[in-house]
């Protein structure tokens, strides 16, 4: 077998062919609202640190969390781009999940390795009608939530990748 033949046979990464499917852009919100409110708390330290004890806070230190205040300013405005990010795919024989604007991760997970699927929702996530899928296989290392899908579609896809888990399964 020739490298041309070898490479065409190997199993090729999803690129253009499969499109990958995204999560609500309503999750987009749940994710600015909570960058939002832990920025609001730096704030308020920050406040207190300036009004309270001016005079003996050093001024690096100020200036060090005036900079990380800025800092998670930035990050919460990127949260529109960092859901568009977010993607899965159903493959044959495992579900592709990827997320990440500058360290992007994917993960393989087999159907034949999941032990739970498991659908969560949260005040903030269930008034917008939202859910997170969360997957756990015998590995500690591949805990792989799926944030920000429509609660139908989260207990749809629950219910798929449980039937798919049990007929790869009952195969082994």
């Amino acid at each position: 077998m020739n490298d041309e033949q070898r490479i065409s046979s190997e199993p090729q990464w999803p690129n253009g062919e499969v499109e990958w499917q995204r999560v609500s852009p309503k999750y987009a919100v749940a994710d600015l609202v909570l960058n939002l409110l832990f920025d609001a708390v730096v704030l308020v330290v920050l406040v207190v640190l300036l009004a309270v004890v001016r005079d003996e806070t050093p001024l690096p230190v100020i200036i060090g969390l005036s900079a990380l205040f800025v800092v998670l300013l930035v990050n919460s405005l990127l949260a529109f781009r960092r859901v568009k990010a977010i993607g899965y795919i159903l493959r044959e024989d495992d579900l592709l999940f990827r997320r990440g604007i500058m360290f992007e991760r994917v993960i393989a997970v087999p159907y034949g390795r999941l032990q739970m699927v498991d659908v969560t929702r949260g005040p903030l996530l269930r008034s917008l009608g939202l859910a997170t899928l969360k997957f756990v296989t015998a590995s500690a290392a591949t805990g792989v939530n799926l944030p920000g899908l429509r609660f139908e579609d989260a207990e749809a896809l629950r219910d798929r990748l449980v039937q798919l888990a049990e007929i790869r399964r009952s195969g082994l």
